[in-house]
């Protein structure tokens, strides 16, 4: 693999530990501050509504669509999706209109741009439909959460999966904690991008935790936990500037060129794995140091004494 850092330098990650979390705890309350004032623009997934997609002859500028749609009273979220002849708009639940009124005057607007246009599809999605749909979102959250910590806990310590979990749960505060300043609209796709970061960000600490492990039983027996979380963070880094930072190459192009369908799936993606990245390194393991773990806690009770190579600090 290809290395960054050269061999036997130790960066002093945790002499910051305290600095970077509360950073961290600063972005979470204003997070969390967001969320309670502005709240999140939920998507029509979730809050019901009317979606109608239709198909001009030709590609159509979207903005022209917008201002055609205003004129007639539609006030929703339109984007192209498939290709640039084809709109889908989505219209938040109103008083006095219904699928059919919001359907006529999509069409009538439409028809003024493209008077050959074809109406693709009209769908109604209802309110409860919508609450259940959130209420699924925050559970499959919530039990994802309380599955990693199980697993953390089982394979590695206790004092790790509490750490990984509070940092999981730090990412996804974030991530939405983005969305509810911003005010984009929240659907399913941005869901799911959530549940990705979780599982992305989940791998990168669980590679950080397996060294950590295998360094408290390879270095010698007076070697402090806080050197121990240095050296493992360090060894692991150039694999984590490699992982993170082609992910996000891929991710800013769809946020650039995806169109607006999808930019809040990347998006979220490009907060969750810039953050899920940091706190890989300082969030998880600062709360696992916090908590008091401890050399015998990682090490078997039988195990022979090796000895290490030195280790050049970076001060």
């Amino acid at each position: 693999m290809m290395q960054f850092i050269k061999d036997g330098t130790v960066i002093p990650f945790m002499k910051i530990k305290g600095l970077v979390e509360a950073i961290c705890i600063a972005l979470v309350i204003g997070s969390i501050v967001a969320m309670c004032v502005k709240g999140l623009n939920w998507g029509l997934d979730f809050t019901g509504g009317v979606v109608v997609e239709t198909e001009f002859t030709q590609g159509v500028d979207l903005e022209q669509v917008k201002e055609a749609y205003a004129k007639e009273g539609i006030n929703g979220n339109a984007q192209h999706f498939g290709s640039q002849s084809d709109v889908m708009v989505r219209v938040a639940p109103k008083e006095g209109l219904d699928q059919q009124t919001v359907t006529s005057k999509v069409m009538a607007a439409s028809k003024t741009i493209d008077k050959d246009v074809k109406l693709s599809r009209s769908e109604y999605v209802g309110p409860a439909v919508g609450e259940e749909l959130v209420e699924s979102g925050i559970l499959a959250i919530v039990v994802s959460l309380i599955a990693i910590l199980a697993y953390i806990a089982f394979r590695f310590e206790w004092r790790m999966a509490t750490g990984a979990v509070i940092s999981l749960a730090y990412d996804v505060i974030v991530v939405l904690g983005v969305f509810a300043v911003l005010q984009i609209e929240y659907d399913l796709t941005v869901l799911a991008a959530v549940l990705t970061v979780v599982g992305y960000s989940l791998n990168d600490k669980i590679v950080v935790f397996d060294r950590i492990r295998e360094n408290a039983v390879r270095l010698p027996r007076n070697t402090t936990m806080y050197d121990i979380f240095n050296i493992s963070i360090t060894e692991t880094l150039s694999r984590t500037i490699i992982t993170s930072g082609t992910t996000l190459i891929t991710v800013v192009s769809l946020m650039v060129f995806g169109g607006e369908m999808i930019y809040g799936f990347a998006l979220a993606l490009f907060v969750g794995i810039v953050f899920g990245t940091i706190s890989s390194i300082y969030v998880a393991s600062t709360w696992a140091l916090v908590l008091g773990i401890k050399r015998e806690n990682l090490v078997p009770v039988k195990v022979e004494k090796k000895e290490s190579d030195g280790y050049e600090t970076m001060d």
